[in-house]
């Protein structure tokens, strides 16, 4: 069994064996808004690193690029490029509440398969966890799910109820301009304005704390230079004008650690709403996924809740733990249909 998390930013995969242990998992950097080539060529690669599957599970984010008119064209399209890629495989598509449909049936049912990936992984760690909040946070975006007496309990199913319910904020380590994280900040004693423009991302904020994990930046910077100390330090000066030899590196450490506590603040802010809607025990842990889990670790300190990692929920297998937690829904969308009936009856 192999599942698939197609993303507007990155490809991931992950093989699970026979006993459910995850055997191996993959994120590959995937530009989607850039052309449909970019999975294709993405699709080919993680075939060719994780070999043959019979079945093939697979949920999606991928069809919100602006590449695609609408929602409904961007499920089509990706439902035709793994139909391309993989045309002897059982290729089914989670649909959240729905189950796994075939590609046929994606037709009436875009709109529940269309951004599921999220449910996906929430189903998975309700079947372990009774009672927890659900964080991934990922290089885009942090999907928030509170789980209750085994039940998911989220208000909101698509894009838009998520967003008005915030269980779903626009928030990375990564991909996040720095101006959407603060319209301010403090710098030499006064308010600065942030430059409207996409100088720095999140990456050179986190990357400058020295927390972005090894690995969760694959994609260019946002002036296409290096990945470093020293190129972060000048992407985030360009942010309030100036230049950063204008000051030492320390001055821009300190305003990037600012800008990673304003977004801190603003998770916890999203988890402490969530926990007013639905009271869970105090002991019930966070659970973290995604490259930002870093993030969560902090805020279930600050909230005095247990932290979880994604990883420690699932089998042991050959794959490293960080990396089942980087890639949850394809983990998950693959333990899922395993699980089913779907991957009963091919056992």
């Amino acid at each position: 069994m192999i599942g698939w998390d197609l993303g507007g930013a990155h490809l991931k995969a992950a093989r699970l064996g026979p006993s459910g242990s995850v055997e191996h998992v993959l994120q590959l950097p995937c530009p989607l808004w850039q052309g449909l080539p970019y999975l294709e060529r993405g699709l080919a690669e993680a075939d060719s690193i994780l070999g043959p599957a019979p079945v093939h599970a697979v949920t999606m984010t991928g069809e919100m690029a602006d590449l695609f008119a609408s929602r409904a064209e961007g499920v089509a399209r990706l439902v035709t490029a793994m139909g391309r890629q993989f045309p002897d495989a059982l290729l089914r598509y989670y649909a959240g509440a729905d189950g796994f449909v075939s590609a046929e049936q994606t037709v009436r049912a875009d709109f529940r398969v269309a951004s599921a990936n999220w449910m996906a992984s929430a189903a998975l760690v309700s079947t372990r966890i009774r009672d927890a909040l659900f964080l991934d946070i990922g290089s885009t975006t942090t999907d928030l799910v509170p789980i209750q007496g085994g039940r998911i309990c989220a208000c909101g199913h698509d894009d838009a109820g998520r967003l008005r319910a915030g269980e779903l904020v626009y928030a990375g380590v990564v991909r996040t301009p720095v101006f959407a994280v603060a319209s301010e900040a403090p710098f030499s004693g006064e308010w600065v304005p942030l430059m409207a423009e996409l100088f720095a991302t999140t990456a050179d904020v986190h990357r400058l704390g020295g927390r972005l994990p090894e690995g969760a930046d694959q994609l260019p910077a946002a002036d296409g230079g290096e990945k470093t100390a020293e190129g972060s330090a000048r992407r985030l000066a360009l942010m309030i004008g100036r230049d950063a030899e204008s000051l030492p590196i320390t001055a821009w450490r300190r305003l990037a650690a600012w800008l990673a506590r304003v977004q801190s603040r603003q998770l916890e802010d999203a988890c402490e709403r969530l926990l007013s809607r639905v009271p869970l025990p105090d002991d019930a842990p966070l659970i973290g996924a995604g490259v930002g889990r870093f993030l969560t670790a902090e805020l279930a300190s600050r909230l005095q809740r247990p932290y979880l990692e994604f990883a420690q929920l699932i089998p042991g297998g050959r794959a490293e733990p960080n990396r089942v937690s980087d890639c949850a829904p394809a983990v998950a969308v693959a333990w899922l249909a395993q699980e089913s009936p779907l991957g009963r009856s091919r056992a």
